[in-house]
């Protein structure tokens, strides 16, 4: 197994995982904050879609464009919104997720196993120093995210699944 095989595994992994959590959860629950000052998981899918999206195009690859708006419905200042009119649907952020990460799957089989120590760009240097560190990064960040959809699964009475 090469690098890049590890590297794909764990993004993969962290999305079955995300993918888990979120499979009996309706489009309203997505809406549910586990605390009045916490991220509810609508933004918190919306902001990983386009942390995705900025770490790929940070390293040179294209990635899918995203709806009008979309960007913008998902930055901090919209995550104090709880109205569902600002957020798409579940199976809106699915297909979004999916659409991406095929892309980024893609772009880790175009990038060799020496680009993997080539520092990244600067502005991610401080938290993610190589390209191998901004490619891990697309994993783990969504795995921490998961995590944070247990204590809404918990608040919801969701089945405890791993």
């Amino acid at each position: 197994m090469t690098r890049i095989d590890e590297l794909k595994a764990t993004a993969a992994f962290c999305r079955m995982v995300t993918n888990m959590y979120l499979q009996d959860l309706s489009d309203a629950d997505l809406l549910m904050r586990p605390v009045p000052s916490a991220n509810h998981i609508a933004w918190q899918l919306g902001h990983l879609i386009c942390s995705e999206r900025q770490m790929m195009s940070a390293l040179g690859h294209e990635m899918p464009e995203l709806p009008a708006g979309f960007e913008k419905a998902h930055d901090k200042e919209a995550a104090k919104s709880d109205d569902p009119a600002n957020f798409p649907s579940k199976d809106q952020y699915i297909a979004l997720m999916e659409k991406q990460r095929n892309v980024t799957m893609a772009a880790f089989d175009a990038t060799s196993e020496t680009d993997l120590e080539t520092p990244s760009p600067k502005e991610m240097r401080e938290y993610a120093p190589t390209v191998a560190d901004v490619l891990r990064l697309v994993g783990l960040h969504e795995l921490m995210h998961a995590g944070q959809l247990v204590v809404v699964r918990r608040k919801l009475g969701k089945p405890i699944l791993v």
